[in-house]
């Protein structure tokens, strides 16, 4: 399809000395339609022009020439100059580029570039909390968008399977084991044993010393430690993917903290090597005051490796392993000093600067309860299993009560219910902090993900009432030129460039928002036009409409990962 700000940018750059990469990053698209489609302002150019943007405006109208295929006019306000676009052209190019694409409109062809997603990550032997969820769906709907706009994508679930915490729930067992059934309710029964071996170390430091002895005992391959270990692992998978199977999501690659254990010793031996690494209280630590950051430490005093040590390990393994060209940490930003750290310590691991310029950490608010902050040592999470069924439930009780008839009620409402708790988590700004309140969840008006649903299932509707969708090359482009029609034409131009934007500026909710403008926007025309029983070129126009909308709901709905049900 024509880029529409390329060509603004050609015509201008032809006029002025400004290379048409900047001329493109001005312009902008205004809010109301009298102003054009795209607005370029001058402001700019009026320094080095020594000029008044009115008159800069003026000037640079009278000399573009038009391609009448493209724009309809040219008009000037103030200190802007509008484009309008041909609007047969750009409705003809929208619509044919559906017909021949259909489910992979928006898609782009196979790139030469491999992307590292790390979401989920949940820690073994914890509850599954709503804290877990947001990098589970905005990671998984990462993986997606890169995926669906060619890149080789790896989705990693790197399992928080190593650290102190094991100590714990070693010494915990060895205490309290035979009290407490792990067969049946495993993740409940682990959960209970750590609070309570936590709330022991708090007492006792004697405790807590030997819950460290237990940890250096499972680096050193203790076989009884190994062994607790592998089993805490194994059950905790088990239930993880319970909740992985109802989210839908997926990962290449399951190589936790413990994978890169015996890879540690590279990154001790390179940082020795390059002389970066020093003592400080019988640790070894990367100083990183010159860069403004508190040490990094390596080594501690027992001789225990670091989470951040096994983190530069990764990243040594996947650049040999993967050759990425970015790795993208979706992680909450409560660790946004620890991947400041180790992307920095990355720099003197003799890497080449593609792999540490491909480091990225994408930082998302916290979730809280009403009560404050959320802990598995507290006792106080609630559980993602819990909330996925009571969001189904709540939904079938109002399919219950308004359609107690719906075929595969059951299913449908298991789309609708963790759709609206998938779309919940990503429609907001990432950075900001959640506050988890079951009336904001499941709220299925307005902005929500229910809303985009039904939506969807009107076009379904009306598709079915027509009984046929008509061939694109016997639609009358002519016929689709109302005001409501136009403004679905003009957000379904957009939906490539909004997934570039997902994956430039890190951030979601640019998808969620431009379902939601879509789904309004259809709304609007379905209120103000007359679908079926119209003149037959109108009736195949606004069919082929609907069906666009549809098909790109649903792809869109589908990178968030939310499944589209068929009835509501």
């Amino acid at each position: 399809m024509i880029n529409y700000k390329e060509q603004i940018a050609k015509q201008i750059g032809s006029l002025v000395e400004m290379p048409d990469n900047e001329i493109e990053k001005f312009i902008e698209i205004p809010n109301n339609t009298e102003n054009g489609d795209y607005a370029f302002p001058c402001f700019k150019l009026s320094k080095t022009l020594k000029k008044s943007p009115q008159i800069i405006a003026q000037e640079l109208k009278e000399k573009i020439q038009i391609d009448t295929e493209i724009f309809n006019k040219i008009e000037v306000v103030g200190g802007y100059v509008n484009f309008f676009i041909n609007t047969n052209s750009l409705t003809k190019q929208v619509l044919q580029e559906i017909d021949q694409k259909r489910e992979k409109y928006g898609a782009e062809e196979q790139k030469n570039k491999n992307i590292i997603v790390e979401y989920s990550s949940p820690n073994i032997a914890k509850e599954f909390h709503i804290g877990h969820l947001r990098t589970t769906v905005i990671g998984s709907a990462f993986y997606k968008v890169y995926k669906f706009l060619g890149y080789n994508t790896i989705g990693i679930n790197h399992l928080g399977d190593y650290g102190t915490q094991f100590g714990k729930m070693i010494e915990g067992y060895k205490r309290w084991g035979t009290e407490y059934n792990l067969e049946e309710n495993p993740i409940e029964e682990l959960t209970k044993i750590y609070i309570r071996i936590n709330d022991l170390c708090k007492k006792d430091e004697n405790v807590l010393e030997l819950c460290r002895e237990n940890f250096k005992k499972l680096e050193d391959g203790d076989t009884y430690c190994v062994e607790l270990w592998n089993k805490f692992k194994d059950l905790s998978l088990k239930e993880f993917y319970k909740t992985y199977d109802l989210l839908g999501v997926k990962f290449d690659s399951l190589t936790g903290e413990a994978f890169y254990q015996d890879k540690t010793q590279e990154v001790i031996d390179i940082l020795e090597k390059n002389g970066k690494l020093v003592e400080s209280q019988g640790a070894k630590i990367v100083d990183l005051e010159d860069k403004g950051m508190p040490p990094c430490i390596i080594c501690k005093s027992n001789g225990s490796s670091i989470y951040a040590t096994r983190d530069l390990a990764a990243i040594l393994y996947r650049a040999r392993t993967y050759d990425f060209d970015k790795c993208i940490y979706v992680v909450a930003y409560e660790q946004n000093l620890h991947f400041k750290q180790i992307f920095e310590v990355a720099k003197y691991l003799d890497l080449d600067k593609k792999y540490t310029d491909g480091l990225k950490h994408v930082a998302y608010g916290m979730t809280r309860v009403p009560s404050g902050r959320m802990s598995t040592r507290e006792g106080n999470v609630v559980k993602v299993n819990d909330l996925l069924n009571e969001a189904i439930q709540r939904v079938l009780e109002i399919i219950n009560e308004k359609n107690p008839d719906m075929e595969d009620k059951e299913e449908n409402a298991k789309k609708i219910g963790i759709g609206a708790v998938i779309f919940n988590n990503l429609c907001s700004t990432l950075i900001k902090d959640q506050i988890f309140d079951w009336n904001t969840v499941l709220n299925f008006n307005g902005e929500t993900g229910p809303y985009i649903q039904y939506i969807y299932v009107r076009t379904k509707s009306v598709l079915e009432k027509a009984g046929y969708i008509p061939e694109f090359s016997h639609i009358d482009i002519s016929k689709l030129q109302d005001k409501e029609s136009q403004k679905i034409i003009k957000i379904l131009y957009q939906f490539n460039n909004i997934l570039n934007q997902v994956i430039e500026k890190n951030e979601t909710s640019f998808l969620a928002r431009f379902l939601i403008e879509l789904a309004q926007s259809y709304s609007n025309f379905y209120n103000e036009n007359k679908i079926l029983g119209e003149d037959k070129e109108i009736q195949d126009a606004r069919i082929y409409l609907t069906y666009a909308v549809g098909n790109v709901l649903k792809i869109g709905a589908g990178l968030l990962g939310i499944e589209m049900p068929n009835k509501m």
